[in-house]
């Protein structure tokens, strides 16, 4: 009797070229993270195959979660950050009609201009400051209360509360304080992989609520319409409380990834008791508290960018620059990619690359 066949992807993972071989960087740990010292973005999009190299760079982005440029892009125009964000998408399979995220309170008179004094429905501007303003109406906004923060709310992966949330995010930091503000990626896969296969079974029947109120509330407050579409039909009007798989699978690699657990943008697990959603998310904290070594922490300085994909990372900045001089400034670009789903014939990263279980 022969061997049954295994399950076959709903999509094929893509195979990574060498056209960025050439590129010198340092792997930031073992598990997530690459940082490339000294290239320059400025000489891939000059490049004569540059659609090769911004295809591997996905791929790469993919199958390490986030990669750094030190080195000052102060060459690389916005326009330029834009079409770099957008094709990172379209070389690895996002969905033709999908295009670059715009923030719902893009209409906003507090969101403020770039450095420029120009606005772009595609750049999300960073500043300390002046997201106090945009999300005045945030119930229990991080910071508020009288108590210390707690910082597990702060992970996120861009756009959640939208039915097609973002696939990769590109950020540049135009100024920053000589300390704090930092920024931790953790990943996704390698969480995913601690997990016990009992609890994996679990975790993966699981879908989580992802309702942002407070664009709503903005926009009511302010007397201005909410930003519709938003890089997807899919994504419009007043529709920000999708419901995401706790586990998705990562289109481009076919690895599996704890996505929607945890974090700034989710209600509650559907489906489960109140005290079970708590106990749930809880659970998925603990996992990325007690494994520090599937995080990879940026320390920016000026000029320096950060490319991740959405899909198998969580990021969380950290809130401690007003403990010194200087205000934390950049510009985000992100694309928008398919709507998430669990392929059941994918497996975690660790099976993938025949790699021991932990």
């Amino acid at each position: 009797m022969g061997s049954i066949p295994a399950p076959k992807l709903m999509r094929e993972p893509l195979e990574k070229g060498k056209s960025i071989d050439h590129l010198e960087y340092v792997d930031s740990t073992p598990i997530i993270g690459r940082e490339y010292t000294t290239a320059k973005l400025k000489d891939m999009l000059q490049a004569p195959n540059a659609d090769e190299q911004l295809r591997d760079l996905a791929i790469t982005i993919c199958e390490r979660g986030v990669v750094f440029f030190r080195a000052p892009q102060d060459d690389l125009s916005v326009e330029e950050q834009k079409y770099i964000t957008d094709m990172l998408g379209k070389l690895t399979g996002r969905p033709r009609e999908n295009g670059l995220h715009v923030h719902p309170l893009y209409n906003d008179p507090n969101n403020i201009p770039m450095a420029d004094g120009t606005t772009d429905k595609n750049i999300y501007v960073i500043n300390t400051e002046a997201q106090k303003k945009l999300y005045a109406t945030m119930k229990n906004r991080p910071g508020s209360g009288t108590e210390p923060r707690d910082l597990g709310r702060e992970w996120h992966s861009d756009s959640l509360f939208e039915n097609c949330p973002s696939d990769f995010s590109f950020l540049r930091m135009q100024s920053t304080p000589p300390s704090g503000g930092d920024t931790l990626w953790v990943s996704g896969y390698e969480i995913f992989d601690r997990v016990s296969p009992p609890f994996r079974r679990f975790l993966e029947t699981l879908t989580a609520t992802c309702a942002q109120p407070v664009f709503k509330s903005a926009c009511e407050a302010g007397g201005y319409e909410v930003t519709s579409p938003r890089g997807s039909p899919l994504n419009v009007g007043y529709e920000f409380a999708p419901s995401h798989p706790v586990v998705r699978t990562h289109p481009v690699t076919g690895w599996k990834s704890l996505f929607a657990g945890v974090g700034l943008h989710v209600t509650r697990i559907d489906g489960v008791h109140a005290y079970e959603d708590q106990m749930i998310r809880d659970y998925v904290l603990r996992l990325i508290t007690r494994n520090h070594d599937c995080v990879a922490r940026m320390h920016w300085t000026r000029g320096a960018c950060a490319i991740w994909s959405n899909v198998c990372t969580l990021h969380a900045a950290t809130p401690d620059t007003h403990l010194v001089e200087g205000n934390r400034t950049g510009v985000r670009a992100s694309g928008i990619g398919e709507k998430p789903y669990l392929d059941p014939a994918s497996t975690g990263r660790r099976e993938a690359l025949g790699m021991p279980p932990f």
